[in-house]
């Protein structure tokens, strides 16, 4: 790469403007890797990323930098700021290499990139939304939706965690999947790496007994500002600093020694801005209301992280960018930690609470941004141990001897201090101890994300954040009384972070599980699809709880207020539109019988598998996969809806008035109005109800049955167990087909162990709904065993048979077969060799989690795409013209 080169590029991406040195020498290196960003707060670090990663992949088309770009940020309230500028960067690209941007926020309108595995993107979101989805337990988004982010975040991505000084344990839990993805290296089908960046990172952060053997690789060589490079600009702002000492309970004397701060400030270029920034939610409303009874002249604004993105959209245009920043503006914006990055606004005056001197830093930069000068006061505010919340006593101490001791906190300054410091004065003003430690077996146990029989997972809350800091996602909605809400998704514009812990005390009795008297709420049942009744226990970090508008807590221009009584207004409906594809999706997504993606023309399955099988091929062959690879894929696809043949599936489909059934029983596809619910999942004949039914298992146990007939010794069957079995009393049974095996079959017949079991897999998990863990889910416990075959598995049960069926167009139909639920038992089966759980513990040995989940993710978007295909299927073509 020229200098030149790259200057160019960015000049056209951000309309003229020149890079720094900085950014010109991090995006010299034409290898992507593992890395860290020490550059102070105003210098381009948004811009320096974006475009390095831009150039290197979209520009050169260097398949060494990972497609995806995920962007982690510690607060909500810079997630779309970051987006806002993403987009216009991403605005300059050529149409044919511009990356798709998108916000990872949950809701309904949570964006579609996963199902183009193969082309760029840039995903933005908070350290609750990507961590959680990096966890396979992505909150807010669809449970069966987990498998596939979490492979797409996992393999061919390069991230970015943005201002890692506020994440606390989630810069612990980011290094540690780093280092379980080096582990994994030579295992993974795609890179990926990971940049962590802050004005004030200390190499040592990243340092644990995991992290230990990379740890040198990815600090070496820190992309930084050389100190003869320092000079200049805003190397040359001085911010004069004081400080004070304000108890906790004084707001109005607060209040008044801001408007005097305010008042010494003159209009300039950039007009007349006071930032105030609190610790806490709590104390920023407060200090708002106690200003507003001070009738200020200013422009008061409140900004914090409690809000739904509806009304934070409305700040980056009004007041958070630089072009509100002019001469003639007169504000006051009192904010919490959500300012200390990204949020691109120079404040002639910052007012700031004692805190954490990472934190104070970051406070630093905002303001006098653009240049000039600035002033900054220091405001203690600890009345004892406990006022230092949501910090530690012994962090503020720190800094504040620190802040004593300075009078200029400008960037050039505050580096010189940082160079003068000895290692024990670093360690007490950079400590870093995180709470957990995310482990290596932890990781691979959270690959299976089958819920036990209520539902519950594993929380991986303390992984992401520590303390009260853990969220769950609130929404308003009008509901009559009495009535739950019913088959409503929210939007992700509707949705509201709250701390778990505060939400309960707010909607549920004290220490008690039921709501309050009068409370009216719920939450998403994924096991029956519908919103029940939420309790106490219920509301967990990641979940997403509905509340009736009359129940109150919220007020657009404070944000969540526990203590508000009147109705929340709702989101208008004309700022809430998805297009019904993309609703079909999500619920599809979200419960575990639901089938929406089969409500299309009709089709039949040999039409609808030979279209998946073409969208695999395409998929792997654009990301790289080899070929063997592609091979296996496009043998999944062919037999991923195999299942669909079972009566149980085959009646769900019925006719009606406008639209009789067609008269075939090899059908994938019709439309929604001949799925009535009441049929769901029972025979034709009426015979037999089986509401827990999965295809997707029946197709995987037809490839068993299979076996069985062609060739029971296979080395995936019983081959390695045949002398084991004979001396247990097994006789091995034969062949139990003569003729030649079908082409399909003949393809499945020549996989090793391993390929076969790679396959199944994949054939098992498309819907992300059958895992790991394959046992009866609570519906089949309700099933009447009546000649004792026992109870149904996703509902099938031992015995059901697959019909003959064709699954490739020209090619002669499968042969019925009968189905074992062998694979499930635990241990060694003498009719199926070892189980389903051994086999998919093989799987992640061998290719490693995250590789694992990334083809399975392939093969769930081929399906996805094929589905909403509109071609003809020419058997019923055929069939409706003799």
């Amino acid at each position: 790469m020229s200098e030149q080169d790259f200057s160019t590029f960015f000049g056209t991406l951000t309309e003229g403007m020149t890079p720094h040195d900085w950014q010109v020498e991090l995006a010299k290196d034409p290898s992507c890797r593992n890395r860290i960003i020490r550059i102070p707060t105003g210098l381009g670090k948004t811009f320096g990323v974006l475009c390095a990663w831009a150039y290197h992949r979209l520009c050169r088309g260097d398949d060494r930098w990972p497609r995806r770009l995920v962007w982690c940020l510690p607060m909500r309230v810079l997630v779309e700021q970051t987006a806002h500028v993403a987009r216009e960067l991403a605005g300059q690209i050529p149409e044919q290499q511009r990356p798709i941007v998108h916000i990872a926020m949950g809701g309904e309108d949570s964006g579609e990139w996963f199902l183009h595995p193969e082309k760029p993107a840039v995903i933005i979101g908070t350290q609750d939304m990507l961590l959680s989805r990096a966890l396979n337990r992505g909150y807010a988004s669809a449970r069966a939706r987990w498998p596939m982010e979490f492979g797409l975040h996992n393999q061919d991505a390069l991230w970015v965690m943005d201002e890692v000084q506020l994440m606390d344990v989630g810069l612990a839990t980011s290094a540690q999947l780093q280092a379980f993805r080096d582990q994994d290296s030579k295992k993974h089908l795609r890179p990926c790496f990971t940049w962590w960046m802050s004005a004030t990172l200390q190499p040592d952060w990243l340092k644990s007994v995991d992290t230990e053997p990379y740890h040198q690789a990815w600090v070496q060589n820190p992309c930084e500002v050389p100190a003869d490079q320092r000079t200049g600009g805003l190397w040359n702002i001085v911010k004069q600093a004081t400080t004070d000492t304000i108890l906790p309970d004084k707001h109005s004397e607060l209040a008044k020694r801001i408007l005097e701060e305010h008042a010494k400030l003159s209009d300039g270029e950039f007009g007349k801005i006071t930032l105030v920034v609190c610790n806490t939610v709590e104390r920023a409303r407060q200090t708002f209301e106690a200003l507003q009874k001070q009738n200020p002249l200013a422009d008061l604004r409140l900004v914090h992280s409690r809000f739904r993105p509806v009304e934070r959209e409305k700040w980056r245009d009004e007041f958070l960018n630089k072009d509100a920043c002019h001469s003639g503006v007169d504000r006051i914006i009192v904010a919490t930690q959500v300012v200390e990055a990204g949020v691109d606004i120079s404040a002639g005056c910052l007012v700031t609470e004692l805190a954490p001197w990472p934190s104070l830093v970051q406070r630093f930069g905002r303001c006098a941004r653009y240049g000039g000068s600035g002033s900054v006061l220091v405001i203690d505010r600890r009345k004892n141990t406990e006022d230092a919340a949501p910090y530690r006593s012994e962090e503020l101490e720190s800094a504040w001897d620190t802040i004593q001791q300075l009078r200029d906190v400008g960037i050039k300054a505050l580096e010189a201090h940082e160079a003068s410091l000895d290692a024990n004065r670093r360690q007490r003003l950079y400590p870093y101890n995180p709470a957990h430690l995310l482990l290596r077996k932890e990781f691979d146990e959270l690959f299976d994300t089958t819920p036990d029989l209520t539902g519950a997972d594993l929380d991986i809350s303390r992984f992401i954040r520590s303390g009260e800091e853990r969220d769950l996602q609130v929404f308003w909605l009008e509901i009559e009384a009495d009535k739950p809400p019913v088959d409503y998704k929210p939007h992700r514009r509707e949705l509201c972070a709250i701390p778990f812990l505060k939400a309960r005390d707010w909607l549920c009795e004290k220490d008690k599980s039921k709501l309050r008297n009068g409370n009216r709420a719920w939450i998403w049942d994924w096991l029956d699809g519908e919103w029940k009744t939420a309790t106490r226990e219920a509301m967990l970090p990641g979940r997403v709880v509905c509340v009736a508008s009359d129940c109150g807590g919220y007020r657009p221009d404070r944000g969540f207020d526990a203590e508000w009584s009147e109705s929340v207004p709702p989101v208008a409906d004309a700022e809430l539109a998805v297009d019904a594809v993309t609703q079909a999706l999500e619920e599809a997504d979200d419960q575990q019988d639901g089938e929406q993606l089969s409500f299309n023309p009709w089709k039949t399955i040999s039409c609808h598998t030979k279209e998946v099988a073409d969208e695999a091929k395409t998929i792997a062959a654009a990301v790289g996969l080899d070929e063997s690879l592609q091979k296996l894929l496009e043998l999944a696809a062919l037999w991923h809806d195999w299942g669909k043949s079972h009566p149980a599936f085959q009646g769900s489909i019925r006719g009606n008035d406008f639209e009789p059934r067609l008269n075939r029983y090899d059908l994938a596809k019709a439309p929604d109005r001949c799925w009535p619910k009441r049929f769901r999942y029972r025979y034709l004949d009426d015979s037999e109800t089986r509401p827990a039914f999965r295809h997707e298992l029946a197709s995987a146990l037809g490839l068993f049955a299979l076996l069985e007939l062609y060739a029971p010794t296979h080395g995936a069957l019983l081959g390695p167990w045949v002398e084991v079995l004979g001396k247990l009393g097994h006789t091995v049974p034969n062949v139990q087909v003569s003729s030649p095996p079908h082409p399909l079959i003949e393809r499945l017949l020549k996989c090793t162990a391993e390929e076969f079991d790679l396959v199944a897999y994949l054939v098992a998990s498309h819907h992300g709904k059958v895992r790991v863990g394959l046992h009866a889910a609570p519906k089949d416990q309700d099933y009447r065993d009546n000649d004792g075959q026992g109870l149904p598995i996703r509902g099938i049960r031992e015995g059901d048979r697959l019909p003959s069926v064709a699954l490739v167009p020209g090619e002669p139909p499968i042969p019925e077969v009968t189905l074992t639920l062998s694979p499930a038992a635990v241990g060694l089966s003498c009719r199926t060799g070892v189980s389903w759980r051994e086999r998919c513990i093989g799987l992640m040995e061998r290719h490693g989690p995250a590789a694992l989940a990334f083809l399975e993710a392939i093969l769930r978007a081929a399906d996805v795409r094929a589905s909403r295909l509109t071609t003809n299927d020419p058997a019923l073509a055929m069939e409706s013209n003799p």
